[in-house]
């Protein structure tokens, strides 16, 4: 075939998956109309995370050279997003401005379907959702290197939220200039932490430059847009929201920077996910135990009677009393469950306070 029929045969290919979307969109608003009448979520990720594992299935066991996983769940991570926005605008909240890593993780998570809200600090983020000005807030709960962000933890315990989903976002920096080369750099802006992230880098490559730290990276990005001889460390994103070069990427030392986000929607009341009954699901808990020798041994013994495997452990300091402390778990099953609900109940019977906080699908990062 010539170049150009091969070009007229992707247009007719075109055609139909528009059409097919449009029909797909239809059907979706539909399904927002029964959401509505039911009063149930719009974010449904045990759902979206069956739809595409059974894609995923059916790309490899269908003839012919599949397509890579990654194009696929990033393509059906869209058309979730967009049919969400049809059912219902999803105003999703994060740690701000825009351009920050958490909004790039919460377009990663939610899809350019949603409505972005920035919000100053984690306390605001928590706030708006608990309020019911956000619908959806996006949170990190830990880092592969650093470890958990306790702030995070802290405010589960002061609103009423609760856990729907995780995701969970590679750290990836790039150094973005409007300048054409690395050799027209002679200051670096940056948050401290990617500074830290990529010292090895910068050592190698820019060990003159001056690095100034700002309070975000999506700050510092916004800074060099208009300063000659400037270049800041950030998301890649960032660079092509902003309009930035890329001088160099991968600047990260290590490769296996993983931040945890968590899901956040409104409301302290949790229930099972209605997925497939072997959708791999995650239970977070909120617990306080007695102050005295044996308390939260007895709580992890058991579990391990149980057969239920914890996955997090994570003690935070109970505030307004001092020397004791708030634990929040992760189990890797659905403990609201039939079959688990005398766990759960001897659970309460050994805790002196115990909340769920979500039960939701289990995710694996993409390595």
């Amino acid at each position: 075939m010539e170049l150009t029929e091969l070009r007229a045969a992707i247009d007719e290919v075109d055609d139909e998956l528009l059409a097919l979307l449009r029909r797909r969109a239809e059907i979706s608003r539909r399904v927002g109309a029964f959401k509505k009448g039911e009063g149930g979520p719009v974010f449904r990720p045990e759902r979206e995370h069956a739809v595409l594992d059974r894609l995923l299935r059916l790309n490899h066991e269908s003839s012919g050279e599949p397509l890579p996983d990654d194009h696929i769940a990033r393509i059906w991570r869209e058309i979730f997003s967009s049919s969400r926005a049809l059912q219902q605008p999803l105003r999703v909240a994060f740690l701000g401005p825009e351009g920050t890593f958490s909004h790039m993780a919460a377009l990663d998570c939610l899809g350019h379907g949603i409505s972005a809200a920035p919000h100053e600090n984690f306390d605001a983020v928590f706030r708006a959702v608990a309020g019911g000005s956000c619908d959806l807030g996006l949170v990190p709960l830990e880092n592969s290197l650093h470890g958990s962000i306790g702030q995070s933890f802290d405010l589960f315990s002061e609103y009423g939220v609760h856990i729907v989903g995780e995701h969970y976002s590679r750290i990836q920096l790039c150094l973005m200039s409007k300048e054409g080369s690395l050799d027209g750099v002679q200051k670096i802006y940056s948050h401290p932490q990617p500074f830290g992230q990529s010292r090895g880098w910068l050592r190698a490559h820019l060990s003159s430059a001056a690095l100034v730290p700002e309070e975000s990276t999506a700050a510092a990005a916004i800074r060099v847009k208009n300063e000659s001889g400037a270049a800041a460390i950030g998301h890649p994103g960032l660079a092509a929201m902003l309009g930035l070069n890329v001088l160099a990427e991968s600047l990260e030392d290590s490769s296996s920077n993983w931040t945890r986000f968590a899901v956040i929607a409104p409301g302290r009341e949790v229930h099972s996910p209605q997925g497939r009954p072997d959708t791999t699901l995650k239970t977070s808990l909120l617990f306080t135990v007695a102050h005295r020798p044996g308390t939260l041994a007895a709580v992890l013994d058991l579990l391990a009677e149980a057969g239920i495997n914890m996955s997090k452990l994570e003690s935070r300091p109970m505030r307004g009393s001092a020397w004791e402390y708030v634990f929040f778990m992760d189990t890797g099953s659905d403990l609201l469950r039939p079959e688990h609900a005398e766990t759960l109940e001897r659970l309460r019977g050994r805790c002196q306070s115990l909340r769920v906080l979500g039960v939701y699908p289990h995710e694996t990062p993409r390595l």
